[in-house]
Parts: C-alpha cells; structure tokens; sequence
C-alpha cells in the first residue's frame, strides 16, 4: 500500500542530525513551524471527518541481557513475548486496546513482568504529557507539541527530504528539539513533520536523568512512526521502545533490556463506535484459553528470527547517537555518575593456586553520561599477600575511544579462558584443579579504538610492561596444586593493532564473529618479536538445527618471549589430552558441533517462570596442534594434529555438561560449566 511506501521512504531518506554545535536554536523558521505543529495537533481532535477508528497492532516484547567488558556483545535473548491486540479510538482522545493474541518463549528462567502499558501501542502521540511504566518509570513529562512546549524547550531546523506520491508531494522536515532545562524532566529527540500540514510523521528521542523514577533505569529511547491513510490522516504505523536497566549500587558489566516493536495495520474508520466501549482500563485481554488459541501465522521461534530480528541493531541505534549529538556534552543516563564498579564477580572475590583466596572491590566515575569514565579496581592476596590493581580513564566521543591505563595484574597465558573463572575459583579452592598459568604485569597502555560498520571495530595500543614470574603460594582443601610455571622476568614495549566483529547475538540463525590482533614487541635485551592470533566463531543453520564452528590459532617469531606463547590440550579445547600439555610459537585449534534441540521436560519457578522445554544436544570434533616449543617452557610440540570426539549438553542456555574421548590417548575427558557468553562477567 502506498502509505506503506510513504512510511518508508520517510526513514530511509531522511539524514542522520547534525552536530548540535551546528544547529541554530530557536530561529525564526525553527519556532514557526513548532506552533503551527502545536496548533495542528490541538486541531486534529476537533476533525470531524475522523470520528474513530479500528486497527490491527503486532507487536513483540523482548527481554533481552547484555554482558561483558564494555557492554560491546549485542544482547541476548532471555524471553519473547508475542502480541496480537485489537485497536479502537474514538474523537477527541478515547483509546482502547485489547489483548486477542498471546504467546511467550524463554530461552533462560525469568520471572520478568511487564507494566500493562508496555503491553500496548501509544495512542494520539502520548497527549499533552508523557507516561510510561504506568507512571513508575516516566511521570508527566511534558510534550514538546504540547501548549507549554515553546515554554520549555528549544527547536532547532534540521535537514528536509519531499517524496512524491501521485495524490501529493509530502515534505518533511527534522526538527530538533531539547530542554530549556536539563536538569527539569525532560525529552531530547527529533521531531519529523509534514511541512504542508504541520502534521507529526515521526517521534524519535531519549529522556533527560530527571525524567527517570525507577533508579535502576538507565535510559529509555523511543520511536514512534506514522503513516498517512486516507490521503489525510497520520495515524500509528510503527513503533520501538527499548527500556534499559542496571543494577544501582555496583557497576558491573551487565545489562537487562525490555525492547518492543510493533506494527499498526488494518485500519478501519468511522466506525460509530459506542462511548461506553471506552470504559475501564485502557489495555485489555480476552481469556487466557482465546488468546492461546489465536491462529499464528508461524512458529513464534521463526518470527522471532525472520521478523523480530530482536538482538540486531536498529534505529534505536541511530536514536541515542542523534540525541547524544543535540545534547552535547550533557549526561542522558538515569544511573548515577560515581559507583562501586568492577568488571565480574572475580574482581569481587576469587582464588588460584599464585595469590591464593583473593578479595578487590572497584569505583567508577562517569561524567558526560558514558562519554567520560575513571575506573579503579584494587585487589589483595591472602597467600601472595600482595596488592594488584589498575586506574583506567576513558573518554568516548560517538564511536571513537581513547583509554589510557596503568595495572599492576595477574594474568593468564591463554589468549582464550577455558573455564568460567568463578567456576576456576571454587574448583581451585576446594580439588586443587586451576585452569590457568599466571604471570605477573606491570605497565601503562594507551588504547585508541574506533567503530566500523555496525558491529565492527579496529583498535590500536602502545604500551610499556614488565613480566614477573610467579610461584604457587595458596594450598587447597584437597589435593596438590600443580607447579605454575615461570614466564618471566622481562620488561618490554609493544604494539598491537586490532580488528574485531562483533557476534550478532543469540536468537539468530547465522552468526559471525572474530578478532585478530597483530602484536609487536622489543625486550630490554634488545629481542624483538611479531606475534599475529585470532580467534572466531561461525553459525550456520542446517535445517531445525545449527552447525557451530570455532577457530582459535596463531603465529609469531623465534625470539617469541614465554608469556607470549600459545598453549594446547585439556580443558576448553581438546578434552582427553592433558590440560595445557602442548605450546609453543605456533597453533592451531578448530571445533565443529552440529547443535540440535530435543524436547525437555519443564520446572515451574514460580507464579511466572518455568524453564524453557528444550535441551541442546551437540556432538562435536575438535582438532588441534602446536609447534616451535619457546625455550624456557614445559609445553611441547604436538606430534602431528590431535583430534577429540566428544558430545556437550546444554540445559536454560547456562549450563553445559561436555565429555571427549582423544583420538590419540584414548582417555575420555569431562567438563562442567556455564556457557561461553556468561563467562564475562563471572
């Protein structure tokens, strides 16, 4: 239909904002057209050639998790709701929905419950004040077409684009709009309207921090797009909402996300719908047996996937960068700027076999919102009875990042974890079993990254460290801690140069992610080395089922210091070889598993949770080898390629049980554990 085309060409077309230091605010022009938008929209009420109206709204709620250093990794699915509602308004401002369809898939436990407005669409624009979360997450926050709105905020004219349609040409112009005031409840955000009629085509903003009344909220970005339908009215087509939260007092990596989308299709007009039909509450719901039975067009698993896209960027993307822009250098986050802060769990507390039962604790300052950030992370061994930590300052400007940090750590030699590290921590402490080999770090590094495309990223760092070996300081509750090995003393400089694509997420049936990093580096001594690794995963769908293929491996020279070696076998890549038996200057590691879903029994959790009635079954082969031992260490060459064959279980998209049996030893090998994307923030 050619309003569809309208709506879509409208968001295609139209330019990205302007840098707000090029804007002019409250020209001439600019507030012109504000009144004649608020003067439009007081009008649309007394139109009587629209009395009321019936539709059709589809709709999906996702809540979605989002984890890591950084918070960079798109978010992963938790739960899917799928939505069917009816669509009723009458003249002046009557709205009515109800629920007709409902249907619901979790991927992890949640008890997660959604305010009955997140339930619906937003009717007439939100009226003269703007609500949501029924009144506990935004209050009364003033519209920017509302009769106070030239009171309260500026207008700033943006670029224009004219469509031509055989009825009409439509122009529509960007206005920016932003507070008088910051620090009042507020919006931030773009305005498009029809030039001609003064009519609103689309809504695009964030808040302001005093708009938030849930402290847990971060930020809440909205878009609401029309579609002109008779040739005259602009009515709801598509709207996004995406609700983000964070814990209050600890800032960790980690992020919960309500994201909803819905299309607005179907209408009807001038219906003489009754007065009455308006009563009681605004959102509605057919009986719970009507709304199971609603006739689906497709399995909710491939709407999701086809049709939702719920972990891919989208135009609210685009949204927060524009507002940023229009807001300068002010912060837009409702979460406080100084804040306990660590990167997982670990930094909390931990333990292995070189510091022992470790405790660390974290602060963060933030200015700017997320533009400006210091971060200080301190921790203390009890067996090594030495202090660690790292001060880390960032400043980000769109998707450029430049961090400068000084660190005193312990490390792994692995450029790969092999095992969740409050897993490692509980299996050091208790049976001696410590999945790592640590050395000690002494430094500063500057860190320049840039975005690339959508999900990618290139980055470059020079910096100045010095290796400490270290020894086995802690003792377990049972058993003996195997030697750690010495990986030191060395004092370098280096540079490394970075390129990484980031995982499209989780609810998707291809994926593809990698990072490379070419690493560079001269000793006191006078050696010097290259280094070049990767790693990366593919996902491909083969049928109902999945075909999950990882890589990892890497090259360097023969002055290659023993920090910087690669090491194979065990735990995490070939299960049935000793852990970390083979190494050396050169690897290789690939791991190919065909993942199929089998129905699974499901727990109740609760009034609202049950677990989710799946069990992923995934055999696997996996091939590795090593060669050019590094002088100095106990990892050797592999004589030939070594192979596994082995089966892994996964149960709520959190735990895997993994058991192998090496081609070569004969010996079978077992590993529990979380999943590889929780590993994080643990």
């Amino acid at each position: 239909m050619w309003h569809r085309a309208l709506l879509l060409a409208v968001l295609g077309v139209l330019p990205a904002a302007v840098p707000g230091g090029a804007q002019t605010w409250n020209s001439p022009a600019a507030l012109a057209l504000a009144q004649r938008a608020i003067a439009r929209r007081s009008r649309a009420a007394a139109d009587t050639a629209l009395r009321d109206y019936k539709a059709q709204a589809h709709g999906f709620l996702f809540f979605l998790g989002q984890l890591g250093e950084g918070l960079a990794d798109p978010p992963r699915l938790i739960k899917a709701d799928q939505l069917e509602l009816e669509v009723y308004w009458k003249a002046p401002a009557s709205s009515k929905q109800r629920v007709v369809g409902w249907r619901d898939r979790a991927e992890l436990p949640t008890d997660i419950y959604y305010h009955r407005d997140h339930l619906g669409i937003f009717q007439n624009n939100f009226g003269p004040a703007i609500r949501l979360g029924e009144g506990d997450e935004v209050r009364d926050v003033p519209h920017p077409l509302s009769a106070a709105g030239p009171d309260l905020y500026d207008y700033a004219l943006a670029d224009s684009t004219t469509i031509t349609f055989p009825a009409r040409e439509v122009r529509v112009v960007a206005l920016r709009v932003r507070p008088k005031n910051f620090d009042a409840p507020r919006i931030v955000g773009t305005l498009y309207v029809d030039a001609t009629t003064a009519d609103l085509v689309r809504l695009a903003f964030n808040f302001t921090p005093r708009a938030y009344l849930d402290a847990q909220l971060e930020d809440v970005s909205i878009v609401l797009d029309n579609a002109m339908w008779e040739g005259r009215f602009w009515l709801p087509y598509r709207q996004e909402l995406e609700i983000r939260r964070r814990a209050t007092w600890l800032d960790m990596p980690a992020r919960g996300i309500i994201r909803a989308r819905w299309e607005i299709d179907g209408y009807v007009f001038n219906l003489g719908l009754a007065t009455s039909w308006f009563q009681g509450d605004e959102i509605t719901f057919l009986p719970k047996a009507e709304r199971d039975s609603f006739p689906w067009r497709e399995p909710l698993a491939q709407a999701i996937q086809t049709v939702a896209e719920p972990v891919r960027q989208n135009d609210l993307e685009r949204v927060r960068a524009d507002v940023e822009q229009i807001a300068g250098r002010r912060a837009l986050t409702g979460l406080k700027a100084h804040r306990l802060g660590v990167r997982g769990l670990s930094d909390l507390v931990r333990a292995n076999r070189v510091e022992g039962l470790t405790v660390g604790a974290g602060l963060v300052w933030r200015g700017g919102g997320e533009r400006r950030e210091l971060r200080v992370t301190g921790s203390y061994g009890f067996s090594d009875r030495r202090p660690n930590g790292s001060v880390t300052a960032t400043d980000r400007e769109g998707r450029r990042a430049l961090e400068v940090a000084v660190f005193r750590e312990v490390r792994d030699v692995g450029d790969e974890r092999v095992i969740a590290p409050l897993l490692n921590s509980f299996s050091s402490q208790e049976f001696a079993a410590d999945y790592g080999d640590y050395y000690r770090a002494d430094g500063a590094r500057l860190t320049y990254r840039h975005g690339s495309g959508v999900r990618g990223e290139w980055s470059a760092a020079l910096g100045r460290e010095t290796i400490h070996s270290l020894a086995v300081t802690a003792e377990p509750a049972s058993g003996t801690f195997r030697p750690n090995p010495a990986l030191g003393d060395v004092g370098l400089a280096l540079a490394q140069l970075a390129v990484r694509r980031r995982s499209e997420g989780f609810a998707v049936r291809r994926d593809l992610h990698y990072e490379l990093v070419a690493e560079a580096g001269r000793a006191d001594d006078g050696t010097t080395y290259l280094r070049v690794s990767g790693t990366g995963h593919v996902l491909l769908p083969a049928g109902a089922t999945r075909l999950l293929v990882r890589a990892q491996g890497g090259a360097a020279t023969r002055d290659l210091p023993a920090h910087r070696g690669f090491v194979l076998g065990g735990r995490g890549t070939l299960l049935g070889d000793d852990f970390r038996q083979w190494g050396g200057g050169r690897m290789a590691l690939a791991h190919v598993e065909w993942r199929v879903g089998l129905p699974f029994f499901s727990l109740g959790l609760g009034p609202y949770a049950r677990t989710p009635r799946q069990l992923t079954i995934a055999p696997y082969v996996a091939a590795g080898w090593a060669g050019r031992p590094v002088p100095g260490t106990p990892w050797a060459a592999t004589p030939g390629t070594r192979m596994t064959f082995g089966v892994g279980l996964e149960w709520l998209g959190v735990f895997r049980f993994e058991a192998g049996v090496g081609a070569q030893t004969r010996r079978a090998g077992f590993a529990f554990d979380v999943t590889r994307d929780f590993w994080g923030i643990l």
